[in-house]
């Protein structure tokens, strides 16, 4: 089978070269790129020999996958895949399979993080300690004791949960499915229009798909609390970010923390969100630590073993 990781991974040249000769040693060539090109006419070069292709968050459609006959599986190195034409997969017999759960702890963390930073707002205390000043003027808030809703609780907003109930928070969430452990823990499932209401922070941990497209809305918005904050470490399209900008503008509510967006960072530099003082941004960063690169490409490879051995696990298609 010839191998081909389309994008860079998070792994550096040792490890490259492991899976190289892991890989020969199997009868497989595999060949990974060190740089990102978007571009389908780079793609399709890419991959037109490919059987079996790693991907991370690259978008991958119907025009570039139909000018790679040889295509037969992907090994996604993300847990959403909503970048991918899952159609065309269905239509095409390519499998899909995703590295569910190796950035549960990361994506968590950092939506704690950015809950302490808009509530602390420690990116402007920085900068104003750098510059001489002082703490006058600056008062912060404690997550200790806040109502916080969990927008989707599959693994990620479970964990995150978790963290927030030991700030002793009252969680609350909303959720096409319910998790029993939630509800064990303590976590009180209710419908998304309370929760809005009610909560003091709101996170999200939401896939991507037709039905989650701008759950956000302005309508959602206008039910939140002016001292309510949203995060956001899902999807950049869950949210409508011109409403978002609105309602931060306006005071509708009093900060937001988002890593993800409509299109992946750099952003353009009028982007709506990036001149307001009340929104701490990062560039889709929540995934990446050191641990959880170390878990994905294990998964990665998993993935491949398995399904070559007739036995596919983390499949999505």
């Amino acid at each position: 089978m010839n191998i081909v990781a389309v994008e860079p991974i998070g792994i550096k040249e040792d490890k490259y070269r492991e899976l190289k000769e892991k890989f020969q040693n199997l009868g497989h060539n595999f060949l990974m790129f060190s740089d990102r090109q978007e571009s389908d006419e780079i793609l399709i070069e890419r991959l037109k020999d490919a059987e079996i292709a790693i991907i991370s968050n690259i978008k991958l459609t119907k025009d570039v996958m139909s000018h790679c006959p040889k295509l037969k599986m992907l090994s996604v190195a993300f847990t959403g895949v909503d970048h991918i034409d899952l159609d065309y997969c269905r239509s095409a017999n390519i499998s899909v399979c995703n590295a569910s759960g190796y950035a549960t702890e990361a994506v968590s963390e950092l939506a704690l993080a950015l809950m302490l930073n808009v509530y602390r707002n420690i990116v402007e205390l920085d900068n104003k300690t750098r510059c001489g000043e002082g703490r006058d003027g600056f008062l912060g808030r404690q997550i200790h004791g806040k109502t916080v809703g969990i927008v989707g609780t599959g693994a990620i907003g479970c964990r995150t949960a978790s963290i927030l109930r030991n700030f002793s928070c009252k969680v609350v969430a909303w959720s096409r499915t319910k998790k029993q452990e939630l509800i064990n823990s303590g976590v009180e499932y209710i419908s998304l229009e309370e929760l809005l209401t009610i909560s003091d922070i709101i996170s999200l941990h939401l896939p991507l798909n037709k039905d989650t497209y701008h759950i956000i809305s302005e309508e959602k918005l206008r039910l939140c609390k002016p001292d309510a904050i949203l995060i956001n470490t899902a999807r950049g399209d869950v949210v409508d970010m011109q409403a978002l900008a609105f309602a931060l503008k306006n005071k509708k509510i009093a900060g937001a923390g988002i890593d993800v967006f409509e299109k992946e960072p750099p952003l353009p530099k009028d982007h709506l969100l990036l001149n307001l003082p009340n929104c701490i941004v990062t560039p889709h960063v929540a995934y990446a630590t050191e641990e959880a690169f170390a878990a994905r490409i294990d998964i990665v490879v998993n993935n491949i073993e398995s399904w070559l051995a007739g036995k596919a696990i983390n499949l999505i298609v």
